[in-house]
């Protein structure tokens, strides 16, 4: 059976897993499910990858799951761990050298969330995010803005999946293309 290191996306912690970790334990896996150092104000994303890292040390058949922000965190330890797998699920994608606050400006996230806020028949006026959400969220368990950008050039070499909703509510430009480039073997959907 897998170990799945499962890692949480920012104003979270490790606890964020466990309903997943059980429906995984029951089916025979092993979970991991870390918090990153996340009240380290120095912290960078190679620290928040080394947490991963030291957690599923030396264990076999690694599938790592990296859920929102924490993608930037997953492909880092994927790219340093012999992951058969990396799951980024709502994932955040990286770019090389862009740090995960830029991530917001270059994916489009902000225009996105007006458009789906028109459809869904809403006013974002005078408003800097979606009614009933934190976005952009400024907690103590986000990497700080100085923890510098995403310090790979290439991605991973575990296969990766990109897990999708078969009716997304909000495709930032990054995530649309990398979904329309993917093939359908890439895509898993509920």
């Amino acid at each position: 059976m897998a170990t799945f290191a499962l890692v949480h996306g920012a104003g979270d912690t490790g606890w964020y897993w466990h309903l997943t970790e059980a429906e995984l334990q029951a089916r025979g896996h092993q979970t991991i499910a870390p918090d990153l150092p996340c009240d380290n104000e120095t912290a960078s994303l190679g620290d928040y990858a080394s947490a991963v890292i030291d957690a599923v040390s030396g264990q076999q058949d690694l599938v790592i799951v990296g859920q929102s922000y924490g993608s930037f965190t997953a492909t880092l330890a994927a790219a340093r761990l012999p992951a058969r797998l990396l799951v980024l699920l709502a994932g955040m994608i990286p770019a090389p050298g862009e740090t995960p606050g830029q991530w917001w400006d270059n994916t489009g996230y902000g225009p996105a969330v007006e458009q789906q806020a028109k459809l869904d028949g809403r006013s974002m006026r005078g408003r800097t995010c979606p009614p009933g959400s934190s976005w952009p969220r400024t907690t103590t368990s986000s990497p700080p803005p100085s923890c510098g950008g995403w310090p790979s050039s290439a991605w991973a070499s575990s296969r990766t999946r990109f897990p999708a909703v078969t009716a997304p509510r909000l495709a930032t430009r990054r995530n649309s293309a990398t979904f329309s480039s993917a093939t359908s073997t890439d895509l898993v959907t509920p």
